[in-house]
């Protein structure tokens, strides 16, 4: 295959592919052991995907205990050491590095005051840039996973090697392709006979039909509301949409509405059921059921609008009532497409990575981020994992090249 040939300038210490937070994080470790880095960029800029997770406000963390932290990842066991090593605390002490005063929210969410990634990612590239470190746009890796320090690029001006002590792959997982996250690096994995699990759509919207009833309220969230699939409870609010529901508290147990496509909700989770049932014996007889929802239940047009939806027939029976406000059944038909997908699990399995997330078999190459195969809701969990898997497998890295000079 003809290429540029390589050049002393395109030799390095650490290469890492893929600027996103967890290849910056992984550069930046790497630079601050001494060694010579690069990261190459199959986009035109970095950490797009980044950039737009930040145009709705920049969720960083979440304010919880290491153990509450870890219960919301599906690979805990894995990832454990990771985040006991870079959790909560260590965002927040990043961000303000920076120069990015944080806040927390109501909901122990953090974000940065100005609510936006532009600042911080700015300030952090100057700070690599500083370390020395060498960003190469429009540079989409191509494989083959090789041991032999050899690596190929696709560049604007042709095919290239880059040659590196030790690789570092952060490539994100199959979500947004627009933005550069494809899954396209799959393939060399395929080649080399690494274990993949088959990438799912995370922290996406879930289908449901729904009637012409509903349809003036498409786009209308329904807030202070308390889910639970197989006895998982999410509380907090969902948004309806033409092709069916979408937001946090859906995120929340999307791993659980993939596997058991029905939640329950409960429209009045400020009021207990018996408090409620007292309420509707009390309900005057002239009183119609959706005027004492209204005014008694705290339901305002929307909620009783997906009410009515969700339970029609109406019962009109105290406990019928009780069951459909306490829990209203909601069923979905799976989730939306991948690329309409936040993140997605599935990914590299952890049995292709020894503890230092270096690939088994291929000596000096490391994997991080969302290409692994571990799975988190929003708020404040994927970017978390992301930075402390990029951390992880920086220092781990910068270990490697050291110890085979010592050699």
């Amino acid at each position: 295959m003809d290429h540029v040939q390589t050049q002393p300038q395109d030799q390095f210490d650490v290469l890492v592919v893929g600027a996103g937070p967890a290849g910056l994080m992984a550069a930046e470790q790497a630079a601050r052991a001494g060694m010579r880095v690069a990261v190459a960029e199959a986009m035109p800029s970095p950490a797009r995907k980044f950039l737009m997770a930040g145009k709705s406000g920049l969720n960083l963390t979440k304010a919880e205990e290491p153990n509450a932290f870890l219960q919301h990842f599906d690979a805990s066991a894995a990832l454990k050491p990771i985040l006991l090593q870079f959790g909560p605390e260590d965002v927040i002490g990043f961000a303000e590095a920076l120069g990015q005063e944080v806040f927390t929210g109501s909901t122990g969410r953090i974000f940065p005051t100005c609510m936006k990634a532009s600042p911080l990612l700015r300030a952090w590239l100057a700070r690599l840039d500083a370390l020395g470190v060498i960003l190469l746009r429009r540079h989409r890796w191509i494989g083959p996973l090789t041991t032999d320090a050899q690596h190929l690029f696709d560049t604007p001006k042709g095919k290239v090697t880059l040659t590196a002590g030790a690789l570092i792959l952060a490539l994100g997982g199959a979500s947004w392709a627009r933005l550069g996250s494809d899954g396209a690096w799959q393939m060399p994995f395929t080649a080399a006979g690494m274990p993949l699990n088959p990438f799912q759509a995370s922290n996406v919207g879930m289908q449901r039909a729904w009637s012409d009833h509903m349809q003036p309220f498409f786009g209308q969230p329904v807030k202070n509301i308390e889910m639970t699939v197989s006895g998982q409870r999410s509380r907090g609010e969902f948004v309806i949409t033409q092709a069916g529901v979408e937001g946090g508290a859906i995120y929340a147990l999307g791993r659980m509405l993939r596997q058991t496509p029905l939640a329950r909700i409960d429209l009045a989770p400020q009021l207990s059921a018996k408090t409620l049932r007292t309420m509707i014996s009390n309900r005057k007889p002239k009183d119609s059921l959706s005027n004492f929802l209204r005014k008694s239940v705290k339901l305002d047009a929307t909620k009783r609008a997906l009410l009515f939806e969700l339970s029609h027939p109406m019962a009109r029976d105290i406990d019928g009532l009780v069951a459909a406000i306490k829990a209203a059944p909601l069923s979905v038909s799976g989730p939306r497409p991948m690329d309409e997908a936040i993140s997605t699990a599935g990914g590299l399995s952890w049995d292709a990575v020894t503890p230092e997330l270096m690939l088994r078999g291929a000596p000096g190459i490391f994997c991080a981020g969302e290409m692994l195969d571990w799975d988190a809701p929003t708020g404040g969990y994927l970017i978390t994992a992301s930075l402390a898997t990029g951390r992880w497998a920086g220092r781990a890295a910068a270990d490697y090249v050291s110890a085979k000079a010592r050699a």
